[in-house]
């Protein structure tokens, strides 16, 4: 991924240094194994656990000529370790996958905790906004049409909610990610005992394999990313909300803007939802990834290097992303600039055509057929869409020519927004709880 859309502490997680780093880690929990079992001389240890990693300029230098990353990578480290002779004991027993997958499931963790505490945020701010607005009265749409009183923190608990699914789809894909596969050319530990992969699983914390051919099988990856794009497509959610809300015609919502922003290199009178059209864009980066990584998952004879290249790419960028995403779409709830009086004028501006629902319902329970007083509402409510007369006045003269009785108090009464949402209330406690 690009630097614009790289936060520091998820690139490290991908950058060439630390990937050497835990391949260096990775190769010393292995020959330190080796050693406690008695396979490989004791002395050697020290001396490969104290080579610093070898740096991603001198290993490029030597894949040039060996077309191996991994043969580079244990070359260039022997050259750093005094004396030379103990590195003949790295990589005893194992193949390359056994390093690449053990060291990527480590990154893939990392980068998933750094994912899940940015989540947590994203929750408490969509929650703290939504319970701030549980009384900010506004104009339900269906279909981009008003339907029926709403209040802005019924739609923010709704992202809230489905924020935190997000973030625990993701826990769970870490659990399947957090593999080790230390078993050999052909994953049968041929060369290298069962006992290796468990003492480096509990040495890194995560899991052995359940089963693996050479590479691990990629389903679990695809989850991970997968889950990745749901984070990415719930964020995108949040983000159309305020693009939508930011429309002149609309005017309810707005993204913060600074002292000294600009909005426009011709216009200056322009305020334009950039934070929430970048969201937009950047999760679509993220769902990119989800077939090229799933197409991973069936490999010639078990194992070929197809799926190396496009995890290389799709990996780093799907977390870079996500990462990037979840900052920029928990500073705008957490600088969402809410209009609550441009919100209840636009719930009025149809003249009462919101209330419609609860009219109909009135006339059927006072004793009408439905399909008599369906045609009564509408009739009243296209006169008002045509004319601009407000409903209850076109209501009050096609009941009056139908001969149809009107409660004007019960008018009065169903007629009002804060009927709508009086049952919200154990919504916004689950709302409250969430964490």
């Amino acid at each position: 991924m690009i630097e614009r859309y790289t936060l520091p502490e998820m690139g490290r997680v991908w950058s060439d240094a630390h990937k050497y780093e835990l391949w260096c880690r990775v190769e010393t929990l292995v020959l330190e194994a080796h050693a406690a079992a008695g396979r490989v001389p004791a002395d050697v240890v020290e001396p490969v656990r104290d080579a610093p990693p070898p740096s991603a300029e001198r290993v490029a230098e030597i894949e040039e000529t060996t077309q191996h990353d991994v043969i580079a990578f244990l070359t260039a480290w022997a050259d750093n370790t005094e004396p030379r002779s103990a590195a003949a004991f790295v990589h005893h027993g194992m193949t390359s996958s056994d390093l690449l997958d053990t060291a990527l499931a480590v990154q893939l963790t990392e980068a998933t905790d750094i994912l899940l505490a940015k989540a947590d945020r994203l929750v408490a701010a969509l929650r703290d906004h939504g319970l701030a607005h549980r009384g900010t009265i506004k104009v339900g749409r269906t279909h981009g049409v008003h339907a029926e009183p709403d209040v802005w923190g019924h739609r923010v608990a709704d992202l809230a909610f489905a924020a935190a699914r997000s973030r625990d789809r993701l826990r769970a894909a870490r659990e399947r990610v957090g593999v080790v596969a230390i078993s050999g050319a052909v994953g049968t530990y041929s060369l290298i005992d069962p006992s290796v992969e468990v003492a480096v699983a509990e040495a890194l914390d995560l899991q052995p394999a359940d089963a693996s051919t050479q590479v691990v099988l990629r389903d679990s990856i695809s989850e991970w990313v997968s889950a990745l794009a749901i984070i990415a497509t719930v964020c995108e959610a949040v983000a159309l909300e305020v693009r939508h809300g930011q429309r002149t015609e609309v005017r309810e919502l707005s993204e913060a803007f600074g002292s000294g922003q600009k909005g426009s290199s011709a216009m200056p009178h322009k305020k334009n939802p950039i934070r929430s059209e970048r969201i937009a864009g950047l999760a679509r980066v993220v769902r990119a990834a989800i077939v090229p990584v799933m197409e991973g998952i069936p490999l010639w004879h078990e194992r070929d290097i197809s799926h190396s290249s496009t995890e290389r790419v799709f990996l780093p960028d799907s977390a870079i992303t996500t990462d990037y995403l979840l900052h920029l779409t928990t500073g705008l709830v957490e600088n969402l600039v809410v209009d609550a009086e441009r919100m209840r004028a636009n719930l009025e501006s149809t003249g009462g055509l919101i209330y419609t629902s609860s009219v109909l319902l009135e006339l059927v329970e006072g004793g009408q057929s439905r399909e008599d007083a369906y045609a009564l509402v509408q009739s009243a409510a296209m006169e008002t869409w045509n004319s601009g007369v407000p409903f209850r006045s076109t209501l009050r003269s096609r009941a009056d020519a139908s001969g149809v009785a009107l409660d004007e108090g019960r008018l009065d009464e169903i007629c009002r927004p804060e009927q709508y949402v009086a049952n919200l209330g154990p919504l916004f406690d689950r709302l409250a709880a969430l964490s």
